[in-house]
């Protein structure tokens, strides 16, 4: 993720958490696609309000998924669908055009990738299986 930050700045928007890191992996996996294309010419010049604005709408979906989870919804419920949706929109105006069927395809990482598995469940263990099929059910609506 190239971005126009200083290491002050993304030590500010990012804590402990160094996007770069993981930036080699992100090119040999997906550099080649219009997606990956799509969210480096976007992130390459949001500046730390962008990316204080995006982590921020990012929680509080994330806190969100984690209520509904944790007070017993369903993901096939409508509320949770919507939560699917928000996030998937979020994508979208923030990164890459994320059509359903992709957004289902990130849903599949969320659970076969221990990394992002442990980010959502470290909010509320099983939550990223619930999400997961929270996404699957949105895209079947």
């Amino acid at each position: 993720m190239s971005t126009s930050l200083t290491p002050e700045e993304r030590r500010e928007v990012f804590g402990d958490f160094d996007p770069s890191a993981h930036q080699a992996e992100a090119e040999e996996r997906w550099g080649s696609t219009p997606a990956y294309q799509q969210s480096a010419a976007r992130t390459r010049h949001y500046t730390k309000d962008d990316w204080i604005r995006v982590n921020a709408e990012a929680a509080d979906t994330t806190r969100r998924l984690g209520a509904a989870f944790t007070s017993g919804l369903a993901p096939s419920t409508p509320q949770a669908m919507d939560l699917a949706e928000e996030h998937r929109q979020h994508i979208g105006r923030w990164f890459y055009d994320c059509p359903t069927q992709m957004h289902v395809k990130l849903g599949e990482m969320y659970v076969a990738d221990p990394r992002f598995t442990a980010t959502y469940d470290a909010v509320a263990p099983g939550l990223a299986q619930w999400f997961h099929d929270a996404i699957e059910a949105n895209a079947a609506r």
